[in-house]
């Protein structure tokens, strides 16, 4: 609905005519427009990702824990987005120098080809947990350099631990043995993914010592998407039951509804054409023959359309019918 006019912006309006300047107009509100790449079109439906923001979720709380523990620093870890995208813009988005986790789920089904993900840490969480690690209070430096030898092994481990708890969110819906099978620490050589390829990134908030930033789990929606079709139909199903419920109570709703309608119902003892002569001329004790048998059934019509037929008779010492068919529509 278009927005009313005050009477004193009318009068400002009418004033700036008068003054010959022309009236603007500003709007308040500008339509947002989300931007659609026809050339990498969506894979995945809402209901999909609703099921991966539940597994996230699941898998954010258990970080928490973990980082708690390790650490001895409250750490809070909490999912923001998960997101469909082409692995170009994912890769070309971080540092060169950035550890990486490769990591095989290890999906006990032999539908399923081999699925590797990649579960990739900043470097200011990377370097917090190096210095609280090695006897440090936590501090993260923005240091950009290639990790060392000790750097890598002490990452290894916790990328290790990173992975081992993928498993408990996915066993709900799928069998998966999840194992790191390697750490890369230059984001611009990870070949396991083709750089069109698209993919599937869930963005993991992990705040530590009042420091966020973000760990980051990118899955290729190829293998994802045979992942689900495994287990989406059980959802899908429950669904189907559920709607089957609810469209039975609405045509419940309907019919108790018009139940009570009024129609009104009509008995057809026969149908004969007559002249306009014949009609004017008609007396009384005059016989209208129908062209019908009295042993033949007489069609019941409800409105205008005939319903049933039956045979004429009586019930109670009044005219009534007993019907015999019921007629297709």
């Amino acid at each position: 609905m278009a927005d009313v006019l005050t009477q004193a912006q009318i009068d400002e309006m009418l004033k700036s005519v008068a003054m010959g300047a022309e009236p603007v107009v500003t709007k308040t509100e500008e339509a947002s427009v989300k931007e659609y790449d026809f050339r990498a079109p969506k894979k995945f439906t809402k209901e999909q990702i609703k099921v991966l923001e539940s597994i996230f979720e699941n898998y954010a709380r258990l970080l928490s824990s973990y980082l708690t523990g390790k650490l001895r620093l409250y750490s809070r870890v909490s999912l923001i987005n998960i997101e469909e995208q082409r692995y170009s813009e994912f890769n070309n988005a971080l540092p060169d120098y950035v550890i990486m986790g490769m990591v095989d789920l290890g999906i006990k089904n032999e539908e399923i080809s081999e699925t590797d993900v990649i579960i990739q840490v900043s470097n200011a969480i990377t370097y917090t947990m190096i210095d609280r690690l090695l006897g440090g209070k936590g501090e993260y430096s923005d240091i950009s350099r290639d990790f060392t030898e000790i750097e890598i092994t002490i990452m290894s481990d916790i990328i290790r631990s990173f992975a081992d708890m993928l498993k408990e969110p996915w066993q709900a819906h799928i069998d998966l043995e999840p194992r790191m099978i390697g750490i890369e620490t230059n984001s611009r050589v990870v070949q396991t993914i083709g750089h069109e390829d698209t993919v599937i990134i869930v963005a993991l908030e992990v705040e530590i010592n009042n420091q966020k930033s973000i760990v980051s789990v990118c899955i290729p929606a190829i293998n994802l998407d045979e992942i689900m079709s495994k287990f989406i139909p059980r959802y899908t199903s429950s669904r189907r039951k559920t709607d089957a419920h609810r469209e039975q109570e609405r045509r419940d709703s309907i019919m108790g509804g018009i139940s009570t309608t009024d129609l009104v119902v009509k008995a057809v003892l026969g149908e004969i054409n007559l002249d306009m002569y014949e009609v004017l001329t008609l007396q009384v004790n005059d016989v209208i023959p129908l062209g019908k048998k009295i042993s033949e059934n007489i069609i019941v019509k409800v409105g205008e359309r005939p319903w049933c037929d039956g045979k004429l008779g009586t019930y109670n010492n009044k005219k009534a019918i007993m019907i015999d068919n019921f007629l297709e529509s």
